[in-house]
């Protein structure tokens, strides 16, 4: 019968393995084999010299510090990085620069010459080098400890346009300056070839295999499911001082519409020696909407002045109240001088109406459903719609906004909405459409014999198909607009 106290022991040991400490024995276990065949390595140099024998003893001092040395960077940081705290661990990356690499491989040999020789001063030549690396180490952390970052974004972003953005990087050390910083986006960690691959090519997702060899190249597109990232390029602080603060301003250019966001940022150094890159892991989300670009395009001019002609038709006559007479101006028009008043006063006057009702326009986005029409139209007909809500907001007319599940009447809304519309199934949006007073410019993939009557003589239809969006109301004729003509 088992006693509670080994029952705990036995969950703990199976909490244990459920976090892959199997893994780590394994790797201690290489660990210790690799040490025991550095130290018969050095063993078997040690008698070659003896002997006489300078080739052998060149080469099996070199198997030994090599073999040292590989345990040293594939084992000791894994273990330790197992061993610390979550919040330590994931802390700090260390990244061997090129420099580095050169630098121990210098190291390595000035080790063999002094196992060869035996020479007291090529002894503490190595001891100094190896206490530099170590120096780098902690120098660098103390450079990364008291740092704080911030990152400001534009609010309103276009795709195709470029935008600035601001790095702000915050010294808080009371003392302590910070040399040589560089902010870099976070990114998924290089993949090693002595990491564990449980999800290799021809294999089982339940088997693993110990090596494989995997790219070491970071990709810098986002994966299929994740939204790109915001930044491609780093920012560079040579120094900061104590208690202050250095900007950094970075062009940036989206190409496309859509939803990008980054997890966080790496505050990374070189200081002292470049032997070691370091970097500290900044959890600072951001995210950022691109709207889609709305600079005119030969479609937009040409579809554009049939546009305002027919909305001009048909507000002509409405809201012409007289709203006050006032003193002519030499910029004003000589069309709307009041000739009566005029020869009362004996000065020109003007007459002015009020027509704060004729630009009311309601832009109406019938999203289509998947498959309906290509991407390339579908496209098209939202920088379109972006082009045409930019240029009637610009001219401060009253504008509202409908699509499915959407309604709003700030165009910012509307923009962020077609920055990440897609094509989804749901109800049309003719289903809750009313006749209002506004004049409608729709955007729909629907059969001309689906529309509701009422509609045509109070809107303006934009069609997408497959070879771009294209117009037809009864109240204007068909011209050639390089777009695919409609009829009714």
């Amino acid at each position: 019968m088992k006693t509670p106290i080994q029952s705990e022991s036995i969950q703990g040991l199976g909490r244990l393995l459920h976090l892959h400490l199997s893994e780590v024995w394994i790797r201690f276990l290489l660990a210790i084999v690799g040490l025991i065949l550095a130290f018969a390595a050095a063993l078997f140099s040690t008698v070659s010299r003896e002997s006489g024998n300078v080739w052998a003893t060149l080469i099996l001092a070199s198997a030994a510090l090599l073999l040292a040395t590989i345990v040293g960077v594939t084992t000791v940081p894994y273990l330790a990085r197992r061993v610390v705290a979550a919040r330590i661990r994931d802390a700090f990356h260390y990244d061997v620069t090129r420099g580095g690499i050169i630098y121990i491989v210098i190291t390595m040999l000035i080790g063999i010459a002094a196992l060869n020789t035996g020479n007291n001063l090529l002894y503490i030549v190595v001891a100094a080098m190896l206490a530099a690396i170590l120096v780098s180490g902690v120098a660098s952390a103390m450079v990364l400890r008291d740092l704080e970052l911030d990152i400001h974004l534009a609010e309103h972003v276009f795709a195709g346009r470029p935008v600035i953005g601001r790095m702000l990087l915050r010294n808080t050390a009371r003392r302590l300056p910070s040399f040589s910083i560089r902010i870099v986006p976070s990114r998924p960690p290089k993949s090693r070839w002595w990491r564990k691959d449980s999800n290799s090519p021809g294999r089982p997702a339940n088997q693993s295999r110990w090596l494989c060899m995997t790219t070491s190249r970071v990709p810098r597109t986002a994966a299929p499911n994740q939204p790109p990232h915001i930044f491609e390029q780093t920012a560079y602080f040579p120094f900061i001082p104590a208690r202050t603060e250095a900007n950094a301003e970075m062009e940036m250019l989206f190409p496309n519409r859509g939803r990008y966001q980054e997890s966080g940022f790496g505050i990374a150094t070189r200081f002292p020696f470049a032997f070691l890159a370091k970097t500290r892991q900044v959890p600072l989300a951001r995210e950022l909407v691109v709207y889609p670009p709305v600079q005119p395009t030969d479609d937009f001019f040409e579809v554009l002045p049939m546009i305002t002609g027919e909305f001009e038709s048909f507000v002509r006559g409405r809201g012409h109240d007289l709203y006050r007479i006032r003193e002519y101006m030499p910029e004003d028009s000589a069309r709307y001088v009041d000739w009566k008043a005029t020869a009362k006063s004996g000065s020109l006057k003007l007459r002015e109406f009020s027509r704060e009702d004729e630009r009311r326009v309601r832009i109406i986005f019938d999203n289509p459903k998947p498959g309906l029409v290509s991407a390339a139209a579908y496209e098209r007909a939202v920088i379109l719609a972006a082009s045409l809500t930019w240029h009637f907001s610009s001219m401060q007319t009253d504008m509202k906004f409908l699509a499915q599940n959407f309604q709003a009447t700030d165009p910012y809304l509307f923009l962020r909405y077609l920055g990440l519309v897609q094509p989804a199934d749901g109800p049309s949006v003719f289903e809750k459409l009313t006749i209002s007073g506004d004049y409608n410019l729709i955007f729909t993939a629907r059969a001309h014999g689906t529309i509701p009557t009422p509609l045509w003589s109070c809107s303006y239809f934009l069609f997408i198909d497959e070879r771009g969006a294209t117009q037809r109301t009864p109240a204007v004729q068909q011209k050639s607009t390089g777009m695919h003509p409609t009829q009714k």
